[in-house]
């Protein structure tokens, strides 16, 4: 009954255990994000505490040396990133620049717009962006009112880790500021969403106008209740 419960309110008690049935080696996963503001830090650590490896990691970036994705890089899980910003990680540098970890780069509206299409299920869509580049070397191209375009596909992931600052037990989730650019697409383009949350409320407590992603979306939720919330680049006056 304990279990019937809890999957009820889709709440696991600690990432480790949101994880264990979920993850598996070689998988695609699309992680939450904006720099390092609103990563899924748990999760991460669960994902990089389970050994899964050959992982094909979905994000707007690869974390820093030591902190959120970069910690999958020092231990080399990750073989394969689709990113739109990877500068400042000296590690990811040095696997790229040495043929051991694949690159797919993205423009950031692209790469938003490629995983909301594929919460969406919308197979592929055209941009003007990246027309004439090396981005748009292999792909279909388009002329529309008098306009080149590039075509781009969606992305989809096998499971989806994501960072909001509030959800019911429903899963229904409220994500604060700039949180709130890549988390929601990468939920939607999952099979499996669980999300780490910061405060749980009940089924309820939140005013339907304010909700940012529906629960339908949401498998399952952990509470982090104080993450460490990193600054990226850290710059105070003289």
């Amino acid at each position: 009954m304990a279990d019937a419960a809890r999957r009820s309110d889709k709440v696991y008690p600690d990432a480790a255990t949101a994880l264990r049935d979920i993850v598996k080696d070689g998988q695609t996963l699309a992680v939450g994000g904006f720099g390092l503001c609103g990563i899924p830090e748990a999760l991460i650590a669960a994902l990089r505490d389970s050994g899964a490896k050959g992982l094909t990691a979905i994000s707007n970036n690869a974390g820093v040396d030591g902190f959120g994705l970069g910690m999958l890089l020092a231990t080399r899980q990750i073989k394969k990133m689709i990113s739109s910003y990877v500068g400042e990680n000296k590690e990811f540098e040095r696997q790229y620049l040495a043929g051991e970890l694949e690159l797919e780069f993205n423009p950031q509206g692209t790469l938003a717009e490629r995983l909301r299409a594929g919460g969406a299920g919308i197979p592929a869509f055209f941009t003007r962006t990246g027309y004439g580049t090396i981005v748009a070397e292999g792909k279909e191209t388009r002329e529309f009112d008098g306009h080149h375009y590039v075509m781009e596909t969606a992305l989809k992931a096998d499971v989806s880790l994501v960072k909001a600052w509030k959800a019911d037990r429903s899963g229904n989730l409220v994500f604060r500021k700039t949180s709130r650019n890549f988390n929601p697409a990468c939920a939607m383009a999952g099979k499996v969403c669980v999300a780490e949350v910061e405060q749980i409320v009940e089924v309820g407590a939140i005013d339907p106008d304010n909700v940012h992603l529906p629960g339908i979306y949401v498998d399952r939720i952990v509470l982090n209740a104080s993450p460490e919330k990193r600054i990226e680049q850290r710059t105070v006056r003289a």
